[in-house]
């Protein structure tokens, strides 16, 4: 067969039912344009916009914006040229290191320049053919593609189930059963904050669990570096367990509003392997130096700016209380992450007037997941509010969803006719 009329024939599990629905542009890759926050525009229209990850609101500051343009003006985007291992290291590289490991309670770091391909990579550094890794069901793609990258034999890694101690210690006793005849080591990995759910990985259980089972603990922080914790230092200072995380890794696509990465230990030794051995960023670019500088500048403003996190939190808060004491069932979600589920009887054309609906004539936009994510007849709605968010921007938002929960409950986005009003 021909690999493109293969490729023609089958879009994947998302490009498939997207062309069915001709929903490029809409459902996916939607173009929302403007200056980034609360509100941008979405095919012509003014949207409250509750789908960026721009937790602190740092995305659009005035004094990042300085800070970004100021350094693009003195470096350019070309410097450092070459990856780090040969010429493209440099002393604001390494001081941001340093940065980065005090912030979240390590002795050292190693900067990546992105995220998803950093934590693939880091894993795949760390295994060998020996080890047995051990994760949690709802990781996130990039973990499970750099698990797939491990150099054990299929069936040589098992997956516990969501946040479930009585799994994971069941799925322990058989790594470690291979481990030992195979002469390796385990590797237990989870998430600080689950970027679907919004719960939290259940760390100090995990840690507890350290007191009978021999392994090292990998957590993707992802979601809560900057949002979570006293100083914002994450999940693992949340729950007072940052010293028992052997590695410590957080993007900066989330509350930096930035590109690259970084993973953190208490073992210099072990970063300095991982600095001479993680092939993505041995034979990548390193971090342009724009962005060390940018991220620096982020750095500091969630160090000595609480108030961004407070006004996170009364947002959250806002949102959360107003879901639950209107009846939505906002699931276990503990962290800024906000999951509104709602049941459908009509499947997907019901969805697609819904969302019509919301975004076209309620002018709110927020991300929506179906099955094969959630459930038959289920759909969650997925809220990001921000520090830039207002409260009457929560207000508006909950009002909003208080319509077109009704609407669905009477059936009105069943009606064939509903596509033609709502456009």
């Amino acid at each position: 067969m021909d690999i493109f009329e293969k490729l023609r024939n089958n879009s994947g599990p998302i490009g498939t039912p997207a062309k069915m629905l001709n929903s490029h542009h809409y459902f996916s890759f939607p173009m929302l344009e403007g200056e980034l926050g609360p509100r941008m525009r979405f095919m012509g229209r003014e949207v409250l916009n509750w789908s960026l990850n721009n937790y602190l609101g740092l995305a659009n500051h005035p004094e990042i914006r300085q800070v970004d343009a100021e350094a693009a003006a003195k470096w350019g985007l070309a410097y450092p040229m070459g990856a780090r291992m040969m010429s493209g290291n440099s002393t604001l590289h390494e001081t941001f290191e340093k940065e980065l490991a005090e912030f979240v309670g390590k002795k050292d770091a190693f900067l990546l320049n992105y995220g998803y391909q950093g934590v693939m990579s880091a894993i795949e550094c760390l295994c060998d053919h020996r080890d047995v890794i051990v994760y949690d069901a709802e990781s996130h793609a990039c973990l499970i593609d750099g698990i797939r990258l491990h150099k054990a034999k299929l069936g040589e890694y098992y997956k516990f189930n969501h946040n479930d101690m009585a799994s994971l210690e069941k799925n322990l006793i058989r790594a470690t059963k291979l481990a030992n005849e195979k002469g390796g080591g385990v590797l237990v990995i989870t998430e600080g904050v689950f970027g679907m759910s919004g719960k939290v990985g259940d760390l100090k259980a995990i840690v507890e669990l350290k007191k009978k089972y021999e392994f090292r603990l990998l957590v993707d922080d992802a979601h809560g570096f900057g949002t979570m914790g006293e100083t914002g230092a994450g999940v693992g200072e949340l729950l007072g367990v940052q010293k028992e995380v052997d590695l410590y890794f957080s993007t900066f696509a989330k509350s930096m509003a930035a590109i690259g990465a970084f993973i953190a230990s208490d073992d210099p030794e072990i970063i300095m392997f991982l600095k001479y051995n993680m092939r993505s960023q041995t034979y990548a670019k390193a971090l342009p130096m724009p962005y060390v500088e940018g991220c620096r500048k982020r750095l500091e403003m969630i160090k000595t700016m609480p108030e961004l996190r407070s006004k996170l939190w009364e947002n959250v808060k806002a949102m959360q209380d107003g879901l639950r004491g209107r009846g939505f069932n906002i699931g276990e979600t503990e962290s800024p992450v906000t999951p509104v589920f709602l049941h459908s009887e009509g499947g997907v054309p019901e969805v697609t007037r819904m969302v019509r609906d919301l975004r076209e004539n309620m002018g709110v936009f927020c991300s929506i997941v179906v099955y094969p994510v959630v459930p038959k007849g289920q759909i969650m709605l997925r809220i990001i509010p921000t520090a830039s968010h207002t409260l009457e921007d929560v207000e508006y938002t909950l009002n909003a969803f208080t319509t077109l929960a009704e609407k669905l409950k009477n059936r009105v986005y069943q009606a064939e006719d509903v596509q033609e009003e709502v456009e």
